[in-house]
């Protein structure tokens, strides 16, 4: 993440200034619509390089003076990314045409690749259990953490903002803040309750301060919780990487093996398209079955 300041701001020299007023302006947008900071900044970066490279004037713009630069920007370039210059791309100059900066659109749909939506990476039931034994050396926090996160389905931005009067311990539930500063109440496990009970016992107990803190007294971080499942992932002996989304399909996987309703599961991981829940249905009901036969708690 960058350390700017104004992130929603594009300096670069290289491009026109009547362009890149109105790069800011549809950047701000974005702010303003409350998008991901790392969003935000992806989509700056792709209209700097666009109009950078490409000297016609935006008013001026057509379809072919994209799909040139296109053409000469993008082989070798996996589909994803593609798709995401795509997606910056036709998302500002619909801005355009909405300012009347524009005529027409410029972007095309047939020019979107074609991805195959892959099946989330989970854990299985045996992966599971040699992550719980791993985890039970290390310390309250992290322990805690990583309790939280799998019986959670919580976000590592979502973890990393909670404060300790997010938390209510009777019900077993957190107030987090989502995509777009959404809020809602997700459920964790008796098991992380108990644990993070012991881990706030040897902390201050000022409300205010974050449920989750890093060993100066500051927040924990995304990047520090990624290194701390990561470096759980290793001491289990995984195959694959422990990321943190990993804990979350691997909640999202179990919770619809154990026959939980798909309504149920988005409003727990916070997905406003049940379509993006409906990724977990794919999964052979069998295989999840057999790997998720026993409680996660």
């Amino acid at each position: 993440m960058e350390n700017s300041a104004k992130y929603w701001q594009s300096s670069h020299a290289g491009i026109p200034i009547k362009s890149r007023t109105i790069i800011n302006e549809y950047l701000l947008s974005l702010k303003l619509a409350k998008k991901a900071e790392s969003t935000v900044i992806k989509y700056r970066r792709i209209l700097e390089n666009f109009f950078s490279s490409c000297t016609v004037p935006l008013e001026s713009i057509t379809s072919d003076d994209v799909q040139k630069w296109l053409n000469e920007f993008t082989p070798g370039k996996k589909p994803k990314t593609v798709d995401l210059f795509l997606s910056a791309l036709s998302s500002f100059f619909q801005f355009c045409l909405n300012e009347e900066h524009l005529e027409y659109m410029v972007i095309k749909k047939r020019w979107r690749p074609k991805i195959p939506k892959a099946l989330p990476r989970y854990l299985t039931e045996q992966e599971y259990a040699r992550v719980k034994i791993a985890a039970e050396d290390l310390n309250l926090r992290d322990r805690s953490l990583i309790l939280f996160l799998f019986t959670s389905g919580c976000r590592s931005s979502e973890a990393s903002k909670l404060n300790i009067q997010d938390i209510n311990m009777d019900q077993r539930t957190a107030i987090v803040r989502g995509k777009g500063g959404k809020i809602r109440k997700i459920h964790f496990s008796e098991e992380c309750a108990l644990i993070l009970m012991d881990y706030l016992r040897t902390r201050s107990g000022i409300k205010e301060e974050p449920l989750f803190m890093n060993k100066f007294g500051q927040r924990l971080t995304k990047s520090g919780i990624y290194r701390i499942t990561i470096k759980l992932g290793k001491m289990a002996g995984l195959a694959q990487s422990l990321h943190p989304h990993c804990c979350r399909h691997t909640f999202a996987t179990y919770m619809l093996a154990r026959g939980a309703e798909l309504q149920f599961i988005a409003d727990e991981l916070g997905h406003t398209d049940l379509n993006t829940t409906r990724v977990y249905a794919r999964i052979p009901t069998e295989e999840m079955i057999l790997a998720y036969q026993n409680k996660m708690e």
